[in-house]
C-alpha cells in the first residue's frame, strides 16, 4: 500500500475548499469541526492584534454608532479588554471630549455625575432619586459640570424637609470636603475615609466641579487584569471620522486628545476620497493607527493596504439594522468577505475587523476561526447601560433606540457623512431605526461573551489565535457547509416552550 493511503482521512473541508467554491457564505452556512482539546477553556489566550501596532485582550471592538460608542461605552469596554470607536455624529468639541474623557478616566470617579443648581428645589433631588437611586448631589452655580462648585445636597440634608418646593440654595452643605484635580484614586480614598464623607467633588483650580468619587462606587470598584491600556497607562480609545476634506480638522482635534486609533468611516471604503484621507493622517499623524474601509474583496483591501492603512474594516451590509444590499444591490456575505479579505491582508501584516453580522458568541468564533482579528459589534452591544440613550418599555419589555448610521434619523443628525452622496435633499436610506432588549451592564456580559468564546476555541481545539490562524491557512482547521436542515437541527426545536439564555435568544449557531 502506498505511503500515502495510510494518511489519516480527513472529515470536512479546508478554508480554502469552502470557501473556494464561488457562493456568498454567510456565519451560519457553515460550521467548524471539533478539534482535540489537552487543555482547559479557562487556559485559552484569546488575546489578539486588532491593528498592526495594537494588540487587545478580547478581541472585540464597539461600533462608531451613535446609539452604540460614546465615552461611557469606550471606557468600560477598554477595562474589559476591548476597545470602543466613538462616533462622530456630533460636533468636533464634543467628540473630543468623549474621548478626553476615556483617556483620563481612571476606574472609581464619576466623570459625568448628575449636577443641580441652587435654584433647583428639593423635589428636584426627589425626582433624581426615583430616576438614578442617588441623591449626593453637587450644587454648581448653573447647574452644570465644570461650573463652580458652591455646595452638596444628600440625604441628611432633606430627609426631614417638609417643603419639597424649598431651594437648594437654603438647604444645600456649603462646608465642602474635595480633592483636586490630578488626585488619585488611593488619595481619593484616603480623603473620603477621614473626613467620613459619601461624596467627594473633584475640582480645578478655580474650584469648578470636573468629577465626583462615591464611596459606594469605591466599595464595589473592580480591578480589571485585562484592560486595554497604552504605555502611558491611559486607556485605549479610537475616533470615527469621514472621507471629507472638512473632517481633517477632526482628525487633528481627536489626535491632539489622545486617540489611540482613527477609524475612517465609510460604507464602501474603496473611493478616491478615502484613500485620500488615508494618505493625509498618515502623513501628518504617523504616530495614530488607522482603520480603514470598509471593505468586502481584496481587491478594494490592496488599495488601502497601499495607501497605509493598518487595520481593515470588513463587511458591507451584512449588519441587523443595515438594508445596503437590499437597497443598493452590492455587498458581499460577510463570511466570505472576511475569508478572502483576511487571507489577503495577512501578508502584509494587517488585522481585519469583521463588522456587522454578529449575532452572538458563535458568530463571533466563527469570524475569528476565518482570518479575523477581532470583530466590530454595534447590535451586540446596543441595549447594555453603557451604550447612550435611556431605556423606556415597549409592549412590557425594557428596551433601548438602536439605529442604523444609514437610518433616515441618523443622517438627518449627520450620520449620512459615510456615504457618498452630493444631494442631501432626497435621501436614500440604507439602514433602520428600531429597538434592542435591556442586557444589563457590560460588565456582566462581556466577560458571558468571552467565557463563551474560550469554550467555542477548546470545543475547536485551538488555546490561541494564533495556533488557530496556523490551523486555518494550513488546511488542518476543517469545515462544513450546513444546509437549511442543518441549521435548524443545530438550535432549539421540537419543544412547546423554553427558557432563553440570561444575555438574549439562543442564535442559530446554537451558543
Amino acid at each position: 500500500m502506498a505511503a500515502e493511503d495510510k494518511r489519516i482521512p480527513m472529515d470536512g473541508l479546508s478554508a480554502e475548499q469552502l470557501f473556494g467554491s464561488g457562493k456568498g457564505l454567510t456565519y451560519d452556512d457553515f460550521i467548524v469541526l471539533p478539534g482535540y482539546i489537552d487543555f482547559q477553556a479557562s487556559e485559552v489566550d484569546i488575546e489578539t492584534q486588532v491593528t498592526r501596532n495594537i494588540r487587545i485582550k478580547r478581541p472585540l471592538v464597539s461600533s462608531p454608532m451613535d446609539t452604540v460608542t460614546e465615552w461611557k461605552m469606550a471606557a468600560t469596554l477598554a477595562l474589559l479588554g476591548g476597545i470602543g470607536i466613538v462616533h462622530y455624529n456630533n460636533s468636533i468639541d464634543a467628540q473630543v471630549e468623549h474621548v478626553r474623557k476615556v483617556k483620563r478616566f481612571e476606574n472609581g470617579f464619576i466623570l459625568d455625575p448628575v449636577v443641580l443648581s441652587p435654584r433647583n428645589t428639593v423635589h428636584d433631588v426627589d425626582t433624581l432619586k426615583i430616576e438614578h437611586g442617588f441623591s449626593g448631589i453637587p450644587i454648581t452655580q448653573d447647574g452644570t459640570l465644570g461650573s463652580k462648585l458652591v455646595g452638596i445636597v444628600t440625604n441628611r440634608d432633606i430627609d426631614f424637609e417638609k417643603d419639597r418646593g424649598r431651594p437648594l440654595a437654603e438647604v444645600m452643605t456649603t462646608e465642602l470636603v474635595t480633592a483636586n484635580e490630578g488626585v488619585t484614586l488611593h488619595e481619593a480614598n484616603n480623603i473620603l475615609k477621614q473626613s467620613k464623607k459619601g461624596k467627594l467633588p473633584v475640582v480645578d483650580d478655580a474650584f469648578r466641579l470636573v468629577a465626583l468619587l462615591s464611596r459606594r462606587d469605591l466599595l464595589k470598584n473592580k480591578e480589571y487584569p485585562n484592560s486595554s491600556k497604552s504605555e502611558g497607562k491611559q486607556l485605549l480609545v479610537g475616533a470615527a471620522v469621514s472621507t471629507r476634506a472638512e473632517d481633517r480638522d477632526r482628525v487633528e482635534a481627536l489626535v491632539g486628545a489622545g486617540a489611540d486609533i482613527i477609524l475612517i468611516d465609510s460604507a464602501q471604503g474603496y473611493s478616491v476620497f478615502q484613500i485620500k484621507m488615508l494618505r493625509f493622517i498618515k502623513e501628518h499623524f504617523p504616530g495614530v493607527d488607522v482603520i480603514a474601509g470598509n471593505v468586502v474583496t481584496m481587491d478594494q483591501a490592496r488599495a488601502l493596504i497601499e495607501a497605509g492603512a493598518d487595520a481593515l474594516r470588513v463587511g458591507m451590509g451584512p449588519g441587523s439594522i443595515c438594508i445596503t444590499q437590499t437597497m443598493m444591490a452590492v455587498g458581499r456575505p460577510q463570511a466570505s468577505a472576511v475569508y478572502h479579505c483576511a487571507k489577503y491582508a495577512k501578508d502584509f501584516g494587517v488585522p481585519v475587523i469583521a463588522d456587522g453580522g454578529v449575532q452572538g458568541i458563535g458568530h463571533i468564533a466563527k469570524a475569528l476561526s476565518i482570518g479575523a482579528g477581532a470583530v466590530m459589534a454595534g447590535y451586540l452591544l446596543a441595549g447594555t447601560s453603557e451604550s447612550p440613550g435611556e431605556y423606556f418599555y415597549d409592549n412590557g419589555m425594557r428596551v433601548k433606540r438602536y439605529r442604523g448610521m444609514a437610518s433616515v434619523e441618523a443622517m438627518d443628525a449627520g450620520g449620512g457623512k459615510r456615504y457618498l452622496s452630493e444631494d442631501n435633499k432626497v435621501v436614500i436610506p440604507q439602514g433602520v431605526s428600531g429597538t434592542v432588549l435591556d442586557r444589563g451592564s457590560l460588565v456582566d456580559y462581556i466577560p458571558y461573551l468571552m467565557k463563551g468564546l474560550q469554550q467555542s476555541f477548546q470545543d475547536m481545539g485551538y488555546a490561541n489565535v494564533d495556533s488557530l490562524r496556523e490551523a486555518l491557512y494550513s488546511g488542518s482547521m476543517r469545515f462544513e457547509h450546513r444546509t437549511a436542515a442543518a441549521q435548524a437541527e443545530g438550535t432549539v426545536h421540537s419543544l412547546h416552550s423554553y427558557s432563553p439564555p440570561k444575555f438574549g435568544r439562543i442564535q442559530v449557531d446554537g451558543f
